[in-house]
């Protein structure tokens, strides 16, 4: 019966420590880099895009900026590193990059084999199909393209999406891949091929870039769910789970009203108790009403991240929404109570 116990007990000591090794990895490296190292794409209007002095703008890249903010208190530590859709899992996998906020798909087998979390849904999303109009002018629909020749990039979910699609109706097509999406959109403008398809919402951007954007037209079909999100390596459950949490920040702080222009106030004079657990103010006991010390930082973490970067709708408009050249409606990434998929559990 000792030896079972001491068996126990040993097994329940070696857990602990596998627990706390896992938990000290990611955060441990940006803590002692001094910023965040962020994998994005090498270039998508919206989500992640560099100027010509390499400042990069986005939705994906102003996630990084709010986990900066959140772990190191400074939303501006962090460096990016653009990859291809092929090059971006083998990049988390293998440690070069903190976490993947790359307008990446979560499947199932991304999830499950590839040795990967995906933190959240920062965009819903789903794929569509582009086509020039003055070349086409009979193609309305994507059930008009039967014999197309379709462009997409390589190494994405866009070329088994094409293959069910096509097939399920009957189809017939031809695909060509690239492992560059610069080079399936010339290809496409080059008039190698009848269509271009990729994630909707890089349809709007792309086609903003291109030679004659008013004779490209978006098909009205979507045929696939993309849900897009930040992804982190498995078996670091304390980097996963500020992630996580700093995506919910962004969509709790919308939902109670707080944004980039009235954090300071609300942390200060707010009486709603959801408010001063989300911003970390001092309760009436006079303890911090936060909950970053139960993740192993501070305790203004989401206060930091609102600050510097704002609330989910801010990134949203300003990236990609009413106040961007994209002008895309929030529709289903409207949140819940306005009729949208954005939820986030509470603070508590």
């Amino acid at each position: 019966m000792k030896n079972k116990l001491l068996t126990l007990m040993l097994g329940a000591a070696a857990s602990l420590v596998l627990a706390g090794a896992a938990s000290a990895g990611t955060l441990d490296d940006v803590r002692q880099h001094g910023f965040v190292q962020c994998g994005v794409s090498q270039g998508l209007m919206g989500f992640s895009v560099p100027d010509a002095q390499n400042n990069w703008t986005g939705m994906d890249v102003d996630f990084c900026r709010a986990i900066a903010a959140a772990v190191l208190g400074d939303g501006t530590k962090v460096k990016f590193t653009p990859l291809t859709a092929k090059e971006r899992f083998t990049a988390l996998q293998s440690g070069e990059i903190d976490v993947l906020s790359r307008n990446t798909t979560w499947t199932m087998s991304r999830d499950t084999s590839l040795g990967l979390k995906f933190a959240g849904i920062m965009y819903y999303d789903g794929q569509g199909f582009i086509v020039n109009k003055t070349k086409h002018p009979n193609v309305a629909s994507v059930k008009d393209l039967g014999g197309a020749t379709v462009c997409t990039q390589s190494g994405t979910t866009t070329e088994l999406n094409i293959a069910d699609y096509f097939k399920s109706h009957k189809m017939d097509y031809k695909l060509l891949t690239f492992e560059k999406n610069d080079e399936a959109i010339a290809a496409y403008q080059d008039g190698r091929c009848d269509s271009y398809s990729t994630d909707q919402s890089g349809l709007y951007a792309q086609r903003l870039k291109m030679q004659s954007p008013d004779d490209n037209v978006v098909l009205p079909e979507i045929i696939s769910k993309e849900p897009l999100g930040p992804v982190v390596r498995q078996g670091d459950d304390a980097w996963f789970n500020i992630v996580k949490w700093v995506y919910f920040a962004l969509v709790n702080a919308e939902e109670l009203g707080i944004t980039s222009k009235n954090v300071d106030e609300m942390k200060a004079t707010s009486t709603d108790p959801e408010v001063k657990r989300l911003l970390g103010a001092t309760s009436d006991d006079g303890t911090a009403a936060g909950f970053g010390i139960g993740m192993g930082i501070d305790e203004s973490w989401a206060f930091d991240a609102l600050k510097q970067v704002g609330n989910y709708g801010e990134i949203f408009d300003r990236n990609v929404g009413k106040d961007s050249p994209l002008k895309i409606a929030r529709g289903k990434n409207e949140l819940w109570m306005n009729g949208g998929l954005q939820y986030a559990p509470p603070v508590r």
